[in-house]
Formats: structure tokens, C-alpha cells, sequence
């Protein structure tokens, strides 16, 4: 039987990718940094703990030796400035990377980022041009090109995807999200809703959809490189949040224009899903 583990599983996209997994024949290791008593519970997962940034010299034992390492885990986030990024995340997260090749990992989906794009517009495709404005981005981006690197001296013994996520929406989101945001203030039965004037094209995906994708590319076990996570098509963030607001049956006004749009994206950007779409037919 398949051996999968997965890092971060106690994430946003995590628990998602965990319930997925949870689903299929599998043995299914799940890591967390730290114990958490309210982890969910499935017959066909183990629960260790174990922190990148010092991981022992047995962590591909620890972790089942598995046949398939899906990598979510990565601190500091919502701060996509932060200079830990790149100054301790991502030696830790590249350390700990060869440290499993190394012991004998075969395959590897990591999770990346649109952000790696920077400030590129329009429809984004894989073979883009990389040139990341924020820390995330960077750190992010020179991890692929470390582990692309530790491939070609392997002589690719281990195949990898990278798989750079869009923008997703969901239950268990960070709670300074706009969805989280906007249920709270439905929640609380406020009157309006502050948000930028929404105007910005993005690319979003329900994370549940997400977490399917995640897996279902894990699975294939190809060394396909990198891949949009994405749904392809352009939405503005305003008529996504007017969506949110009919599916709760809200009817809390939009005070469009109250925060300034971001100046680490551009106005209008999203992915191209070709290849995604051709992955997704290998069986």
C-alpha cells in the first residue's frame, strides 16, 4: 500500500489535502510543528510531530519512509515581507528537502506561489519568467530553483512538482482573509463591509477543489515540474465577494474603496490551467 506524508497538516490547505487523502487506500503519515489536541481523526493516519527547522537525523523513517511527501508547511505567513522568508524558512525547508531525497524519498509535490510571478499581468504560464517582489516570492522561487538543481546532481532520482497555488477560499482560512473577514461581519450583523474598490482580476478556487488537485497530482508520482494550481479563469475580487454575500443571503452593503489595492500584485493576473488540465488526464 501507498505511503504518502504530509507536512502542514494542520494548514489552511492541509486539513483539506489530510481529509482527501483520508478518503483512498492509503497510509497516510501527517506532520504537525507542535501537538494539537484537536487534530481530526482518521483510521488510516498516523499523527508525528516534527519541525522542519530541526528536523533528526531518522526524519524519513519518522515519517513512514514514504512513497510520496506532499510539502505544505511554511511559517511566517501572512507577512509576505517578512525577511524570514528567505533568512530562515528557506534554508530550514531546503535542508530538510535533501535531508529526505537523501534517505530515499522518490517523490515530491511542494506547495508554491503565484507570488513567484511578481508583478507579471494577464494569464500566467509556467514557463513565465520568474521576478518575485516580496520575500514569500523570492524564497519561494529560489527553493524550486534549489531543488531543480539538487535534481540535475542526482540525475533526478527523485521526481518533484511544483505546484503553485492561486488564490483559494474556504472553512479554516487565516482569519484576516477577505472570506473569513466578510463572514465575521455577517456574523456580527454589520451593515457594511469594508473592502478595496475590488476592481483587481484574480484567480480563485474553492480550497476544497484545491485540495483535490494537490492530491490527485501527488498520486501520479511524474516529475512534472512546475504547475498552476489554478482555475483559469479572471474574477474580479468584488464580484467574488458580491457572490459570498448571495450565497449567505446577506444583504450587508459593500463600502467599496475603503483600503488601497496592494502594490505587491498587479491589477489584473491569473493562471493558465493548459497543463493542469493535461496532468490531470494521466491515469
Amino acid at each position: 500500500m501507498t505511503t504518502v506524508a504530509i507536512t502542514g497538516a494542520t494548514g489552511f490547505v492541509g486539513r483539506h489535502v489530510l481529509d482527501e487523502l483520508a478518503k483512498r487506500d492509503l497510509n497516510i503519515v501527517a506532520a504537525t510543528r507542535r501537538p494539537v489536541e484537536d487534530r481530526p481523526r482518521y483510521a488510516n493516519v498516523t499523527w508525528v510531530t516534527l519541525d522542519v527547522a530541526s528536523v533528526p537525523a531518522e526524519g524519513f523513517r519518522l515519517l513512514g519512509q514514504p512513497d510520496v511527501l506532499i510539502h505544505l508547511a511554511w511559517g511566517g505567513l501572512p507577512n509576505y515581507r517578512a525577511l524570514t522568508h528567505f533568512e530562515a524558512e528557506l534554508p530550514a525547508h531546503y535542508t530538510f528537502l535533501k535531508q529526505l531525497t537523501e534517505a530515499g524519498l522518490k517523490s515530491l509535490l511542494v506547495a508554491g506561489t503565484c507570488l513567484e510571478y511578481g508583478l507579471r499581468s494577464g494569464a500566467l504560464v509556467e514557463t513565465d519568467p520568474t521576478v518575485p517582489v516580496t520575500s514569500y516570492g523570492l524564497a519561494k522561487d529560489t527553493l524550486r530553483r534549489q531543488l531543480e538543481c539538487l535534481q540535475r546532481d542526482r540525475e533526478r532520482s527523485f521526481a518533484m512538482t511544483w505546484a503553485r497555488l492561486f488564490f483559494m477560499y474556504g472553512e479554516g482560512q487565516a482569519s484576516g482573509s477577505i472570506y473569513p473577514q466578510l463572514k465575521q461581519a455577517i456574523q456580527r450583523g454589520d451593515a457594511r463591509f469594508r473592502m478595496s474598490g475590488g476592481e483587481q482580476l484574480r484567480d480563485y478556487l474553492d480550497v476544497v477543489e484545491v485540495a483535490q488537485t494537490l492530491v490527485s497530482l501527488a498520486l501520479r508520482r511524474v516529475d512534472a515540474g512546475i504547475v498552476n494550481v489554478c482555475s483559469g479563469t479572471p474574477r474580479s475580487v468584488r464580484s467574488m465577494v458580491e457572490q459570498w454575500v448571495r450565497e449567505h443571503e446577506s444583504e450587508i452593503a459593500l463600502e467599496l474603496g475603503h483600503y488601497p489595492y496592494p502594490d505587491y500584485e498587479p491589477m489584473a493576473f491569473w493562471g493558465a490551467r493548459d497543463k493542469l488540465e493535461r496532468l490531470l488526464e494521466i491515469q
